[in-house]
C-alpha cells in the first residue's frame, strides 16, 4: 500500500481518544479515574491533556504510550503547507537540529497536524515528511479536538511534557518571529526549557507567545 493511501486510510479509520489525565488508560477504565487528575485544557505545570491519533501511516500513537517509556515528549503543531513551518525546515531546518540534538537524549518529538480537512491549505503531511526527512510522526487531528485541548494557536506552537506527565512548556519554538536573527543571535526557548529539564530546574521561560500561520480548524 502507498503511503498516500495509508494517509488517507488514517483519516477513513481515525479514532480520537482525549482522556484528560497525565496517565489514564485509553479504554473504558481510563472514565473512572478520579477527578482530582484532571486537566481538561493544557495548562503549565499541570498534567497534560493525553491523546490517541493516527500518524499518516496509519499507525496509532498516544500521549501514554511515550510517557511510559520515560521520555520527555516535545508536541508542536504542524501544517505543511504553512509559510512558517515551510521556512522552519527548508531555511532554518530548526525542527531537524532539535531532533538531531535531543533524540539520542530520550526525547519523543511528535508533530500534529490539526487542518481542517476542507481547508485548502489541508494535505501535503506525506510528501512533506519525505523532502524534509522527517524522522519523527505526523498526527492527524482533522477535528481539532486535540489541538483545541491544547490550546494550539499557531503553526509551529510547541508544548514540552516530562515523563511524569506535567506541561513544563508552551509557546515559540524561538525568539525570532520575524527570522531577522542568525543563528547565535536568536533564543531557541524549546532548548532552553529541554536544557533546564535535564539539568534537574525548573524552567526558566516556561511559557512565551507562540508565532506562526494560525491553526486551520474546522469551525
Amino acid at each position: 500500500m502507498s503511503s498516500v493511501a495509508k494517509y488517507a486510510g488514517a483519516l477513513a479509520a481515525l479514532t480520537l481518544v482525549a482522556i484528560s489525565s497525565g496517565h489514564a488508560d485509553n479504554d473504558a477504565k481510563a472514565n473512572t479515574e478520579p477527578a482530582t487528575t484532571v486537566s481538561p485544557v493544557a495548562e503549565i505545570g499541570k498534567p497534560a491533556p493525553v491523546f490517541s491519533l493516527p500518524d499518516t501511516d496509519g499507525k496509532t500513537h498516544t500521549l501514554k504510550q511515550y510517557l511510559d517509556a520515560g521520555k520527555t515528549v516535545v508536541l508542536y503543531w504542524f501544517n505543511a503547507n504553512c509559510p512558517v513551518v515551510i521556512r522552519h525546515f527548508e531555511v532554518n531546518h530548526t525542527f531537524g537540529n532539535l531532533y538531531a540534538a535531543y533524540d539520542k537524549r530520550n526525547v519523543a518529538f511528535i508533530a500534529i497536524n490539526s487542518t481542517n480537512p476542507d481547508h485548502p491549505q489541508f494535505g501535503g503531511d506525506v510528501e512533506r515528511k519525505s523532502k524534509w526527512s522527517i524522522q519523527h510522526p505526523i498526527l492527524l487531528d482533522p477535528t481539532g479536538a486535540v489541538g483545541k485541548m491544547y490550546g494550539a494557536k499557531t503553526t509551529p506552537h510547541v508544548y514540552i511534557i516530562t515523563p511524569d506527565g506535567v506541561l513544563r512548556y508552551a509557546g515559540a519554538v524561538d525568539d525570532d518571529p520575524q527570522n531577522q536573527k542568525d543563528a547565535k543571535g536568536k533564543v531557541s526557548y524549546v532548548s532552553q526549557a529541554l536544557d533546564d529539564i535535564f539539568a534537574g530546574k525548573p524552567v526558566t521561560v516556561a511559557e512565551t507567545k507562540p508565532y506562526g500561520c494560525g491553526v486551520k480548524y474546522a469551525q
